[in-house]
């Protein structure tokens, strides 16, 4: 399977019930729809609901870190893309932009690293060898792309000099 780089599969219209008091797109319908990014993404790799539902196995997020840029408002399309950061067995290491679909300025981006989990047990648990190889060829798409200057980022309050 060939990748691009990065992963663009999911694209949505932003609804009026997810606009805030402040009359633009909630902080989590951002989350929303970075979520269903994900399960755009998660597909390609083997996983998401169709693997579950097969094999009582999933992920689950543990570490988040979002960036809010620009307001989305109602009426408007917006994208993401998917750029896969590292992984190993158990784990996967990826990174969202959300963009603004006619003007392509960003407006938010999602660092995400995620389990791989056995739901029985409650478990984390290798992934399946297919998976690793899919992983495995989307590094290699992804391995061009530019690491964002959000990835790793500490949030704060710096006092000034």
């Amino acid at each position: 399977m060939s990748f691009e780089a990065p992963i663009s599969r999911y694209r949505t219209t932003i609804l009026p019930e997810w606009a805030d008091y402040n009359g633009h797109l909630n902080v989590a319908w951002f989350v929303y729809i970075f979520d269903k990014g994900t399960d755009a993404f998660y597909p390609l790799i083997g996983l998401g609901q169709p693997y579950r539902d097969r094999t009582g196995n999933s992920t689950f997020a543990v570490e988040t870190h979002i960036t809010y840029g620009r307001e989305g408002n109602v009426g408007e399309d917006v994208d993401v893309t998917t750029q896969l950061l590292g992984y190993d067995d158990k784990r996967i290491h990826y990174f969202h932009i959300m963009r603004h679909a006619e003007k392509g300025y960003q407006m938010a981006t999602l660092e995400q690293l995620a389990l791989h989990v056995d739901l029985g047990k409650r478990k984390v648990r290798p992934m399946p060898e297919e998976a690793l190889r899919l992983l495995a060829e989307m590094s290699e798409a992804h391995a061009g792309l530019p690491v964002p200057r959000e990835v790793g980022s500490v949030m704060g309050v710096r006092k000034k000099k």
